[in-house]
């Protein structure tokens, strides 16, 4: 069988599939993989704040547009990018790869975000990184920033900025982690959902495709992955709402870190909580919903 897979065309987007298609063609080498890259709304308007783009899944549209036509077999991407509910013809599979989950810093001028300069500018192109900062640092001048991490790293330094956000994830897969300066805890900076996990989306009806992917999932990954993404169900979140979640397994229990915000960041709520881990996605809906009463939000 030859297999199309759909993908955006950045380095870290090519990085990805190609790590999905290594592990299948490792699996499978009877089947044969080929790259299809896919321009997407998100990448050509490189000029507007993500926050301001009302459509969700704007990097996702066009990619699940050819699977639904049937130019391609399977779609990668990255699963925060994915918005809380797919087209009814869709569905992922279950989760096959997941790095680092956190946030990071790539700083300049300081070692640490603690030890940053009075009035440090830090970039980022996220509501839920720029005001879990500025809990921390309220002095902080927060710089909007777009473009691909290479474009992020090259403009930390043409701009003088004192400091980036990104996740470690794509540094990681890009082996830039010599970049990093500092890993930011989740009790400090609560991850996007899913951060660090690849999707993979298929047509329903591609139960041979779905089967395949299955059989090489970690059960694990997955169970983070389903309860982050419940949370992002209840609480139906987009780019405009400061929101993320990180459930971290043990043998029988599950941490959460959660936060949940009004879009202009005045009532911005964290919340830690633990239970037992086959509650993750009870204990994960819980928490939406016990933030969005404190923050105010709709029902």
């Amino acid at each position: 069988m030859h297999i199309r897979m759909g993908t955006r065309g950045s380095a870290l987007a090519l990085a990805q599939c190609k790590e999905v298609r290594d592990r299948l063609q490792e699996a499978y080498p009877q089947h044969t993989f080929e790259l299809c890259v896919i321009s997407t709304k998100g990448d050509r308007n490189q000029h507007v704040a993500l926050d301001q783009m009302k459509d969700k899944g704007i990097f996702v549209k066009e990619i699940e547009q050819q699977l639904l036509e049937g130019t391609i077999d399977l779609a990668v991407h990255s699963m925060k990018d994915m918005p809380s509910t797919l087209d009814a013809r869709l569905c992922f599979t279950k989760t096959l790869l997941r790095e680092d989950a956190r946030d990071v810093l790539v700083l300049r001028t300081a070692p640490t975000l603690e030890q940053l300069p009075p009035h440090a500018r830090i970039a980022t192109g996220s509501k839920r990184r720029s005001y879990q900062l500025l809990r921390q640092r309220n002095d902080l001048e927060i710089v909007g920033i777009r473009g691909n991490i290479e474009t992020r790293l090259r403009k930390l330094e043409e701009q003088q900025l004192d400091g980036i956000v990104l996740a470690a994830a794509g540094l990681k897969r890009l082996k830039l982690k010599p970049y990093i300066t500092q890993t930011l805890k989740e009790c400090i900076m609560v991850p996007a959902v899913a951060q660090g996990a690849l999707a993979i989306e298929v047509c329903k009806e591609r139960e041979d495709l779905i089967q395949l992917v299955n059989a090489l999932c970690d059960p694990a990954l997955d169970e983070e992955v389903c309860a982050e993404r419940a949370f992002l169900q209840e609480l139906n979140g987009g780019c405009h709402t400061p929101l993320g979640a990180r459930c971290i397994l043990h043998d029988t229990t599950v941490e959460l870190y959660a936060v949940y915000g009004n879009e202009d960041g005045t009532r911005l709520k964290q919340l830690h909580v633990s239970g037992a881990r086959e509650q993750a996605v009870e204990l994960a809906i819980q928490a939406a919903a016990v933030l969005r009463e404190q923050v105010g939000g709709k029902q």
